[in-house]
């Protein structure tokens, strides 16, 4: 069991962080400022590095690398913002795999292309009103009528609504009750009928967009399905990595938060010392770096066990819930070590402690990763109508 990574993902790891640095800053700052997303420019440089590819066939346009380098890639684009490797966490981690793993040739070969090239943008669209936890209880209809599926429901909590190119809609696609009715189809923006709610307004996540998305006897191709109904557990297995993505976006935040904060109190002086001076301080960000140190080898375990394939759910838990609570705890140490400078907008580490608090609800909440944990460790699901 190797932890070194090779000298071409150092060399892949180091590139993305200088081009982050050098290219992507104003960006960020403009991002966090507007609360507005990604310009389709940056879109396509990210494309041109390959970043948005990174773990996806060649045949499709993609890198082919492994999830791994992938992840590496996010991690050094997220340390500076979550805003700008929105799209490389979509692309690589998110509804992309879904089609890349699930969807026919012809859907494949249409929309990944697009995407590997910047341009298309893939979300996915899972929460509704009544369904974001309890995910099997979602209304949204999708009926099949001759060669189309209609489609009519609310969607909520949708990244990139209204700005992206193209949805991974969750629905129900039969009349079977709980998850052997639901599966998954694609709806491009500018299908009849479809619609978009306001903008929300989050606490964090400035760059990221998100609101409602209404569908209204939205007609699709029947080609567009991606998993039929009963295919629910194949889509949750591809959000599986997804999970590893948000984790990854964790990391990057604490780890960017570190970084920042050890050259801070080196250069802070009290009581006529630097504060990295003070033992407690020590201690403060030798516990930062061990948690980051730890949150990254789960990461890195679910990914690696993975291969080219899909992560375990107890793994890829373990490494959401972990970096998750991690984040949340290191950009608040990282507040309390600046004191009233860590709470001024002048300086990042209040967006960042804005941030970290987001990805511990997105992608399933913290309790639910836990529950999929314990679920693991005795082999079966738990009930939690009864």
């Amino acid at each position: 069991m190797d932890f070194t990574l090779t000298e071409e993902q150092r060399e892949l790891q180091e590139q993305a962080a200088r081009f982050a640095e050098k290219e992507l800053v104003a960006v960020a700052r403009e991002l966090e400022a507007t609360n507005t997303p990604l310009p389709r420019a940056y879109l396509k440089r990210l494309a041109e590095m390959g970043y948005l590819g990174i773990n996806l066939d060649p045949r499709h346009g993609g890198v082919g690398l492994s999830h791994l380098e992938a992840a590496l890639v996010l991690e050094a684009v997220a340390k500076l913002s979550p805003a700008v490797a929105f799209p490389i966490f979509e692309s690589c981690f998110g509804p992309v795999l879904a089609l890349q793993h699930f969807a026919s040739d012809e859907l494949k070969g249409r929309i990944i292309p697009k995407v590997c090239a910047g341009e298309m943008i893939v979300a996915v669209s899972m929460s509704e009103p009544e369904a974001g936890s309890a995910l099997t209880d979602l209304k949204t209809r999708g009926e099949m009528v001759g060669s189309e599926v209609v489609l009519n429901g609310q969607k909520r909590w949708c990244s990139g609504a209204g700005h992206s190119d193209a949805y991974v809609i969750y629905c129900r696609l039969s009349e079977e009750p709980g998850a052997k009715g639901i599966g998954a189809v694609l709806v491009e923006k500018g299908a009849q009928g479809v619609s978009f709610g306001k903008a929300e307004q989050l606490m964090g996540f400035r760059g990221i967009p998100s609101a409602d998305m209404f569908l209204d006897n939205v007609k699709v191709p029947a080609g567009n399905v991606i998993v039929p109904a009963g295919g629910f557990r194949k889509l949750m297995e591809a959000f599986d990595l997804e999970r590893c993505g948000n984790a990854t976006m964790s990391l990057a935040i604490a780890a960017g938060a570190l970084d920042y904060v050890l050259d801070y109190v080196q250069q802070r002086r009290q009581f006529g010392k630097p504060l990295v001076d003070f033992q407690a301080v020590q201690l403060k960000i030798a516990e930062m770096a061990m948690r980051i140190d730890a949150a990254r080898l789960l990461i890195w375990r679910a990914i690696a066990n993975a291969a080219q394939g899909l992560p375990s759910l107890r793994e890829s838990s373990i490494a959401k819930c972990f970096a998750n609570e991690m984040t949340r705890e290191v950009c608040g140490a990282a507040i309390q070590l600046m004191g009233g400078y860590g709470y001024n907008k002048e300086h990042p580490i209040e967006q960042r402690f804005r941030d970290a608090w987001g990805w511990g609800i997105a992608g399933g909440a913290i309790d639910i990763q836990k529950i999929n944990i314990a679920a693991a460790l005795v082999d079966r699901r738990f009930d939690q109508r009864r």
